[in-house]
């Protein structure tokens, strides 16, 4: 297989060409590697028309012809789906991977899931990583991700240079499922800020502070948090009714996950999900805030 030390020679597939994958997808090419593509529907591959990318007619033969394949899809089902697709895997992704292919998961799950894919992919003669990705589709654009990776160290080695087309900063974690583990409680830690901030606002308010102006301010100060910077930005009317459902589906991996290791998380959880749950009513009463980056642009 080729050496990663260079894009030059690395071929590499990608498969989710979604929101936040589409922008990956084209940081990779851009950063000189080739490009290798499968879409479900030929509608998605239409966005890389001017993008250098090989559009192949199924994962095996996508697979085939690459040496890293990067995939972006919503759950490990998705995933697992994706590399045996069903009982024959005839189209499978590791029907058509060659002895040491690297498949890099992208996506958010549990570390367990993550340990159970490695073993599929092994099987095949591949190689698993976990390398879940912190900062949405502005973070994918901007190239500035954060990769939680886990995985054999040889293996993140040659991956690398990959991922850092599309991220600022690539986080070894520990052995396969210690990246999934990272980005689970990245996104708690996250959601409990916005619980917190919709606690405050909600009592500044009563207090007779204006909401949009105290969120102002906070983000100047030493309470600021990145949960604070994203309202307005990230966070939106137009995006928080998905971000919200997004969030709750994050708490319920992380839930699962501590349940997992046998750790009682109870406490978390219930005070995540409220913060994922509230995050509409937040949006909400910050009227100016909200609307702020979207009038500007």
């Amino acid at each position: 297989m080729a050496s990663t030390a260079s894009p030059a020679g690395t071929a590499v597939g990608f498969i989710g060409l979604g929101d936040q994958g589409l922008p990956m997808a084209v940081a990779i090419a851009e950063a000189g590697f080739a490009l290798h593509v499968w879409a479900r529907r030929a509608a998605s591959t239409e966005a890389l028309r001017d993008t250098p990318a090989t559009v192949h007619r199924s994962p095996a033969e996508l697979a085939a012809a690459c040496d890293i394949v990067a995939v972006c899809v919503s759950t490990d089902e998705d995933l697992l789906r994706l590399l045996t697709n069903g009982t024959d895997g005839s189209d499978g992704l590791l029907a058509g991977a060659r002895p040491g292919t690297i498949v890099v998961n992208h996506g958010t799950g549990t570390p367990q899931s993550s340990r159970h894919l490695a073993e599929v992919c092994a099987a095949a003669g591949a190689v698993y990583v976990d390398a879940p990705v912190s900062g949405g589709r502005p973070g994918a654009e901007a190239r500035t991700l954060t990769v939680f990776a886990g995985g054999p160290d040889e293996a993140l080695k040659r991956c690398r240079p990959v991922l850092a087309a599309f991220a600022t900063n690539v986080v070894p974690m520990g052995p396969v499922g210690a990246g999934q583990t990272a980005k689970l409680f990245n996104n708690v830690l996250l959601i409990l800020n916005q619980a917190t901030i919709g606690e405050v606002v909600k009592l500044a308010s009563a207090a007779g502070a204006d909401p949009d102006r105290l969120v102002e301010a906070l983000r100047l100060g030493s309470g600021t948090s990145r949960a604070l910077t994203l309202l307005g930005e990230m966070v939106n009317p137009d995006t928080v009714q998905h971000l919200s459902a997004v969030e709750d589906l994050d708490v319920d991996l992380f839930a699962a996950a501590m349940d997992e290791a046998g750790l009682d998380a109870g406490a978390v959880v219930a005070r995540a999900h409220e913060g994922a749950r509230g995050l509409p009513a937040l949006v909400g009463s910050l009227p100016r805030t909200a609307a702020g980056p979207r009038a500007a642009s």
